[in-house]
């Protein structure tokens, strides 16, 4: 909660001092030259800094985050083609050995650093570059997941519109549709035509009218006027949802994270009740345990948790450092990964049940219905117009699907924003600052999105969709997060901080996972999937090189920016070789880590070239837990 009150702070200052008696700094060999010196000072400070409101607005926030549309988009259709229940063998495997980790150890950095993506990696100033990453990573995907809401907006638009008559994606006698289109009077079964051919009117529209695609990324062609204004929608959504901060988001959250599980619900009861409702749930749960053998279902499995629980993207760094200080955020992770791995399988249940009454009333197997990732836009509106009160049930569907949509989505850009935000603080410090950045933010990348809803602008979807934050910079963000933390930082420390924060050491499952197996996991994902790496072709159309070569830009634009900083603070700093890598491990706290519910302070490790520097000593000069303190670390004089 933000604090308007004023408080005495003790200033610290922490200077190497070779008199100082054995026992200021519990890590180190005991010897003189490691202990430090800590002086205080009486200086006025204000906790400017907002916080969640109420018990639930923060896990509300990050159920909305992590459940988005790949838990009724991706997921339920993974599972189908990897082995239906087998497949949650290798999901539940990487979510223990990666996911689980991970979201952790994001949701933890942000509230121990109380700073946003960019700032919050001054943890290890080495690999600062992560934040960079993340939020060049957010940014593009903010500019392209944006378009899925603008569709949701449009077909909950003509939804609403056709209630008291027919969806216009229920048949085939209208201007837009190709001659292959097949609807409900000539089904598959008594149709003379190729069956492979034939499409039906959900698949026509959705290409043929509200796309309108062209022929490739070349012929761009002109606007879509009914997207232009779903888009403009989208973002005054979003918009709305951010620009006064978490103290408002924490109270939409009630609505949109809870409230898509009523129509979740809904459509699960209307769908297993329908006739062949169960021949499409056994096909979608029913293992198949030879898919085990083939490699590419268990990449499936890593690589969907990273897009289940958002990781690698800064989002949860950012949710996390509006939490109060001694917030219990291993519970919290605990709870959202199950709601969402729940969330995932229940979905896949309600899609499935309606596709199997569909396949069952066309006399098709289901297999003929379920079209991949055109499950939302294609295959589920198709199967909702054999279904009675069809407009009804289209308007819940894509009611939910917008609602699932902007909550990941507003929370997304709040990643972004507050990275930013916190990286450069002097430039938010007048009235209504932050207002109007979200709503430069939210412009800008609406001008962006304006280039995806032209007749090319599919094309130019994919590419971002399949380059910018894909699985491979993902798993490169997640690796160098395990390392920084694991390994540099050290992952006992890490530990150590977090019982500074909720009381206790998470278990030693943790700390095991940061520095051994989840990288081992993340790097074993990564390997195979840039072995497997092809090219992207959007049906039979192949992209011309300069499109190519525009999509590793958007790719390593982020990840670069990993190595890039590494260098960069090295050559700038100073000292010996030894001294400089000291330094770049050694966290940069501008901001002190005693907080208000805390009885302790946050404890400053010496700088030494034998020792590692790392925070962990208690001052006995400066104990009043109730103040909070600000650490100015003497590099000079440490090393």
């Amino acid at each position: 909660m933000k604090n308007e009150v004023k408080k005495i702070v003790k200033k610290v200052t922490i200077k190497r001092n070779p008199e100082k008696p054995q026992g200021y700094d519990d890590h180190s060999s005991g010897s003189p030259e490691n202990a430090v010196e800590i002086s205080c000072s009486d200086s006025q400070y204000s906790d400017d800094r907002e916080r969640w409101e109420g018990r639930f607005s923060f896990i509300l926030s990050l159920i909305g985050f992590s459940v988005g549309l790949n838990n009724i988009w991706r997921f339920p259709y993974l599972c189908y083609k990897n082995g239906g229940g087998a497949f949650l063998i290798p999901y539940f495997i990487c979510l223990v050995c990666a996911g689980i980790p991970l979201f952790f150890m994001e949701l933890a950095l942000g509230q121990f650093m109380s700073k946003g993506g960019i700032a919050a990696w001054n943890i290890c100033p080495l690999f600062q570059g992560i934040g960079y990453a993340s939020t060049v990573a957010v940014f593009w995907l903010n500019a392209y997941y944006i378009i899925v809401l603008t569709w949701a907006v449009y077909y909950l638009y003509l939804s609403v519109t056709s209630i008291f008559g027919t969806v216009p994606w229920t048949y085939c006698d209208v201007a837009w549709a190709s001659a292959e289109c097949v609807d409900g009077s000539e089904t598959f079964v008594n149709t003379s035509r190729n069956i492979s051919a034939v499409v039906s009117p959900a698949e026509d529209f959705f290409n043929r009218y509200v796309l309108n695609s062209s022929d490739g990324i070349e012929d761009i062609g002109g606007l879509r006027f009914g997207l232009v204004i779903s888009l403009i929608v989208s973002w005054f959504l979003i918009y709305l949802c951010i620009w006064k901060g978490v103290k408002v988001t924490g109270k939409i959250v009630w609505f949109t994270a809870l409230f898509p599980y009523l129509i979740l619900f809904s459509l699960f009861v209307r769908g297993v009740t329908l006739d062949g409702a169960w021949n499409g749930i056994e096909i979608y749960l029913k293992p198949n345990l030879t898919r085990l053998a083939d490699a590419d279902v268990w990449i499936d499995a890593g690589i969907d948790i990273f897009f289940s629980y958002s990781i690698g993207i800064g989002g949860l760094v950012a949710l996390g450092s509006y939490n109060v200080y001694n917030k219990n955020c291993l519970r919290d992770a605990v709870i959202v990964t199950g709601v969402s791995t729940f969330t995932s399988i229940f979905g896949g249940v309600a899609i499935f049940s309606v596709l199997g009454y569909m396949a069952k009333d066309m006399g098709v197997e289901v297999g003929e219905v379920a079209k991949g990732s055109c499950l939302v836009f294609v295959a589920y509106p198709e199967a909702i117009t054999t279904i009675p009160g069809a407009p009804i049930w289209s308007s819940l569907f894509f009611l939910m699907t917008l609602i699932l949509g902007v909550d990941s989505q507003f929370v997304g850009v709040e990643g972004f924003v507050t990275s930013i935000m916190d990286w450069m603080p002097h430039l938010f410090k007048y009235k209504h600052s932050r207002e109007f950045f979200v709503g430069a933010t939210c412009i800008f990348q609406g001008v962006m999105g304006l280039s995806m809803i032209t007749r090319g602008g599919i094309f130019v979807f994919e590419l971002f969709d399949y380059y910018s934050a894909s699985g491979i910079c993902l798993l490169l963000i997640a690796t160098f997060e395990c390392v920084s933390i694991g390994w540099f930082y050290g992952a006992n420390r890490f530990c150590d901080d977090i019982k500074s924060m909720v009381g206790r050491r998470p278990p030693m499952y943790f700390p095991i996972c940061w520095a051994l197996i989840t990288p081992l996991t993340t790097v074993s994902i990564l390997v195979y999937s840039v072995y497997e790496h092809t090219t992207l072709k959007l049906n039979n159309y192949t992209y011309p090189i300069w499109a190519y070569a525009f999509g590793y830009f958007l790719a390593f634009s982020s990840v670069s920016c990993i190595p890039i900083t590494a260098f960069i603070k090295y050559v700038f700093a100073s000292g010996s070789v030894t001294e400089r890598f000291f330094a770049l491990i050694t966290p940069t706290i501008s901001q002190n880590q005693i907080h208000e519910n805390t009885k302790e302070p946050y404890n400053v490790k010496s700088t030494s070239s034998s020792n590692n520097p790392i925070m962990k000593t208690k001052s006995e000069t400066c104990s009043n837990g109730k103040f909070p303190v600000e650490v100015h670390i003497d590099y000079s004089s440490a090393v």
